[in-house]
């Protein structure tokens, strides 16, 4: 089934605020990302900073050396408190840990808005601009129980998740899909406590194509007959298709990951990945930038997406194998849509 487009730019152009706020000359912003070379975090950095220039925001960045770097996120909220920054935008690498950091900040009379990534707990931050996380694991899920038919009954799973800490973008895209496949799931808060036999692992990968390589390597190590991959990201699934290639089965295993990068949406067109979810980071990061605005205005906070805990910026399933039942775009619209 495809999605029309407008209903796509209907869910993805959503505004935040009734109108854009005033210029904001004086106010300062910080975003910090888990990395600066992945390029969804690439295309972050540009919104948040072509917003910036809009709304004249004075806008300082950080990012972590690896996802994971949690010390330097830490460091980079301290330099951004003592700058006296307004707000700060925040990919988080350990939802957890960075807690303590994002309530002195907030102590300090900053805005902090989660971006992509959740806090946990989400409400440790003023504010979360995400993708729905779940639902994308969700579709992609669902699209490969489809795409396999029967054999999803005796199906071999490799799950290539992120990262040991398990923050929660992590656990809600490993947990969407496991749902959306109709894998019965223990704790839905953390990932590989599944029991059904069709799982065969769970490796981290830091989200990097080395990461999915040598993480595809141990799976199928563990068994060589796996025939689905689940990956957290579009760079993690390139990983592990080379790994597959290494080995003669990049044809027969069927691949599904989420981003919706454009090297992404060229490997789904390629048929390295049989479909992916894609997510909307430069409208994360120039509507944060819109919420610090308008805060440093008049204290203003944003508003979640009605009947949600955070504010959705939207998603959608792309594959040039549509499966009915399942709403998708292919990779033509995937591709005008698409960042990096």
């Amino acid at each position: 089934m495809k999605l029309k487009a407008k209903a796509l730019v209907g869910v993805a152009g959503l505004a935040l605020l009734s109108a854009a706020p005033a210029m904001a000359e004086g106010v300062s912003a910080c975003l910090i990302t888990k990395t600066d070379t992945n390029p969804f975090f690439v295309k972050m950095k540009e919104g948040a900073e072509a917003k910036a220039a809009e709304l004249g925001v004075t806008l300082k960045s950080y990012a972590g050396k690896i996802d994971g770097d949690h010390e330097s996120q830490v460091a980079a909220i301290e330099a951004c408190i003592a700058d006296g920054a307004k707000g700060i935008l925040l990919t988080a690498s350990d939802t957890k840990a960075i807690v303590d950091s994002v309530k002195a900040a907030r102590d300090a009379g900053l805005l902090v808005i989660a971006l992509d990534t959740p806090l946990d707990p989400i409400d440790a931050a003023d504010a979360t601009f995400a993708t729905d996380n779940f639902q994308a694991g969700l579709l992609i899920g669902q699209w490969a129980k489809a795409t396999m038919g029967d054999a999803a009954a005796n199906a071999k799973i490799a799950l290539l998740d992120l990262a040991i800490s398990q923050p929660s973008v992590d656990v809600m895209r490993d947990q969407g899909f496991l749902q959306g496949f109709g894998v019965d799931l223990a704790d839905p808060n953390k990932w590989g406590d599944e029991t059904d036999p069709r799982i065969v692992g769970n490796e981290v990968t830091s989200g990097n194509e080395e990461g999915g390589l040598k993480a595809m390597e141990t799976l199928l190590a563990k068994d060589p007959e796996i025939n689905l991959v689940y990956t957290i990201n579009e760079p993690s699934a390139a990983g592990a298709f080379e790994a597959l290639k290494a080995v003669g089965r990049e044809k027969d295993v069927l691949i599904v990951s989420v981003d919706g990068g454009c090297p992404g949406v060229a490997n789904v067109k390629d048929g390295v990945i049989g479909a992916t979810s894609q997510q909307y980071p430069l409208l994360m990061a120039s509507k944060g930038i819109e919420a610090i605005a308008a805060y440093a205005k008049d204290g203003t906070k944003p508003a979640p997406t009605e009947g949600k805990a955070f504010f959705d910026t939207g998603v959608a399933l792309i594959t040039d194998k549509p499966a009915a039942g399942v709403e998708s775009i292919d990779t033509a619209k995937g591709t005008e849509l698409c960042w990096g």
